[in-house]
């Protein structure tokens, strides 16, 4: 009978010193019995129904005369990947090792062989055997002379153990070590490899690189089509990465193959083992980044994804796993942060960014119960009656530690651990309040314009924020001018719109920030019910210098105009500036040649001022000397 062809042969080794002992093991192992018939009631009575499916001749036998001999043969086995899962052994194989001896070097080399010793009279007790072997279910006592039946019973009882230990432990170690989604190495492997392949670099003085992976703007695609889409799209990523790095084997021109792992959610990583040169890993990462940008189907849904990538290399930029993955995560945030599907080296100016940043986390923390947050107040100006007519409200952080951070420093952590949302809401209330307080000292200001940023916006609470904070401070609607940024205009538009829509029908008005540099589409503009455009100050700086900023300016003007909105321009520095936005019809102005931001007191001293001057006069104008650079005036 043929062997199965589902099923390779069991490998057994007979070591024995007699070559007429080979010869029997061969016959009863090996050699066709009779007829087929006698065969299966041979197996039916010792094993059952199971027996009815095993064939003579699905062992494949190897003979050794000495233990030594016998040792040599099972190391080649398990390194060539083809070990043996049983051996028969004599017990006494004058003049080398006897059985005990060679089962206990056997072991060494493969501890999850099945062994059978074969003896007439042993030299060890079965107490000297367990104290010298221990004690082990994967040794059997066979003894000569042996009967036939014994021997085949033995044998395929042994290897079906073999191979069933190996299942489970093949399970096992894909519980421990694989991840259960992609089937990608996990943590605990991709540790363990890590940790081997420096070593290796250490002793052969190579370099090795870490790309440490994250996908941009997965966790929108697990809000919006729901965890078993993501999970789906985790998976294609996993197919993906490993298709691109078989393609890029020849770049590291490495013998050993490039891993990947997921070390959870949807950050996974690669190790290039031998690095000739430290921009072949960037090679790498741009091949990553085109192989997932390609569109992904997912159900009737098409996915593009992108991923941030962040770059390590053994051992300049770390000689531990622990540095070296910690850099590699800082360069994928880093890219992150600079814009979706890019990757960065390393550079050890990153770790000084990252304890300032840090250091401004703890900070902010504390700012509340510490009182260092305030409000300061840029006016603006109607250019028809050179009054103002509104004040804008800009955050300030003065800390006790780092003194003035810069809300471009400071607004994006918080916008990062959430904290926007409580800050906004601080910043809206006080407003609010100082507004209140001076319409009620006579003042004629038209509104108070507030930053939202826009996570902020687009929390479910904002409305009811709002309208609370309006209650509270009684403080009438129409004064509050909302400033969202241009980049809020390409999200969500059912969404936004419908934000929007509730604003207006509060009749709070509302104004796009920095508009010009968002690359909003007009087509969604036109939809929105919005009261202003702020043309952003990098456009009105330019008006001095040329054509193509006068054009920009120019045009978008005359769009609002179009639009039966206002038009304010910001940043405005200089007397030719203004002469310019008169001469285009722009409305409304701010911008240091009128008033740098002012502190409560400072700005209500300037309002005081301002709302006595004879009318067609310019309120308080600064000497260019006085003007600064206002980039840091936002609040986002």
């Amino acid at each position: 009978m043929k062997p199965s062809k589902n099923r390779e042969p069991s490998r057994i080794l007979v070591i024995d010193d007699n070559s007429a002992i080979h010869d029997d093991y061969r016959k009863i192992l090996i050699k066709t019995v009779k007829t087929v018939d006698d065969l299966k009631d041979m197996r039916s009575a010792l094993f059952g129904d199971a027996g009815q499916s095993m064939s003579t001749a699905e062992f494949a036998l190897d003979f050794a005369s000495q233990g030594k001999e016998g040792l040599e043969m099972v190391q080649q086995a398990k390194a060539a990947g083809q070990p043996y899962a049983l051996a028969f052994v004599d017990s006494r194989m004058p003049p080398g090792w006897d059985g005990i001896e060679t089962i206990s070097h056997l072991w060494q080399a493969s501890p999850d062989l099945q062994v059978v010793i074969c003896t007439a009279y042993t030299d060890y007790s079965l107490q000297d055997i367990h104290r010298i072997l221990g004690d082990s279910d994967s040794l059997l006592f066979l003894k000569k002379p042996f009967d036939n039946v014994e021997v085949l019973q033995l044998a395929h009882a042994l290897t079906c153990k073999w191979k069933l230990n190996r299942e489970i432990q093949g399970r096992l170690n894909q519980l421990a070590f694989y991840d259960s989604l992609t089937g990608l190495p996990n943590r605990i492997l991709f540790a363990d490899r890590l940790t081997q392949t420096l070593a290796e670099a250490r002793r052969y003085q190579r370099k090795v690189a870490l790309l440490f992976i994250d996908l941009d703007n997965f966790k929108r695609v697990n809000d919006t089509l729901g965890h078993s889409m993501g999970d789906e799209l985790l998976k294609e990523t996993a197919e993906r990465l490993v298709k691109c790095l078989r393609a890029s084997d020849s770049v590291a021109n490495s013998s050993e193959v490039e891993m990947s792992a997921r070390l959870g959610g949807d950050e996974f990583t690669v190790i290039l083992p031998k690095l000739n040169r430290e921009e072949d890993a960037g090679v790498v990462a741009q091949r990553i980044s085109e192989h997932f940008g390609q569109p992904m189907h997912l159900g009737d849904h098409q996915v593009l994804i992108t991923p941030s990538i962040g770059i390590a290399i053994f051992p300049e930029d770390g000689d531990n796993i622990e540095e070296l993955i910690k850099n590699a995560d800082m360069a994928m945030y880093y890219s992150k942060r600079t814009g979706p599907n890019l990757y960065k080296y390393y550079q050890e100016s990153m770790n000084a960014s990252a304890l300032k940043r840090m250091t401004i986390e703890n900070h902010l923390r504390q700012a509340f119960q510490r009182e260092e947050f305030t409000l300061h107040y840029q006016p603006q100006f109607d250019l028809v009656s050179n009054q103002v007519c509104g004040m804008e409200a800009l955050l300030r952080w003065n800390n006790w530690e780092l003194g003035n951070v810069p809300p471009i420093e400071f607004i994006s952590i918080a916008e990062e651990n959430g904290m926007i949302v409580v800050i906004g809401e601080w910043v809206l209330r006080t407003a609010c309040k100082q507004a209140r307080a001076w319409l009620e000292l006579g003042f004629a200001l038209k509104r108070i314009a507030v930053n939202v940023s826009v996570k902020q916006f687009t929390h479910p609470n904002f409305l009811k924020m709002v309208s609370d904070v309006l209650a509270e401070t009684n403080l009438e609607p129409h004064f509050l001018e909302i400033e969202i940024t241009e980049s809020l205009l390409v999200k969500d538009t059912q969404e936004i719109n419908a934000i929007l829509s509730k604003l207006k029908e509060m009749n709070i008005k509302i104004a796009i920030d920095d508009f010009g540099t968002g690359y909003s589409s007009l087509s969604r503009l036109k939809e929105m019910s919005i009261d202003c455009l702020k043309i952003d100050q990098s456009f009105v700086n330019g008006i001095n210098g040329g054509t193509k900023d006068q054009a920009i300016v120019s045009a978008i003007i005359a769009m609002a105009e179009g639009m039966g909105i206002k038009a304010i321009a910001e940043g405005v520095e200089t007397k030719g500036q203004v002469d310019f936005l008169r001469e285009k019809q722009c409305q409304e102005v701010q911008g240091y040649l009128f008033s740098r931001p002012l502190p409560t007191q400072q700005a209500e001293a300037f309002l005081l001022k301002s709302f006595k001057l004879p009318s067609g006069s310019l309120p308080m104008q600064h000497t260019s000397s006085s003007i600064k650079d206002a980039s840091n005036n936002k609040v986002n």
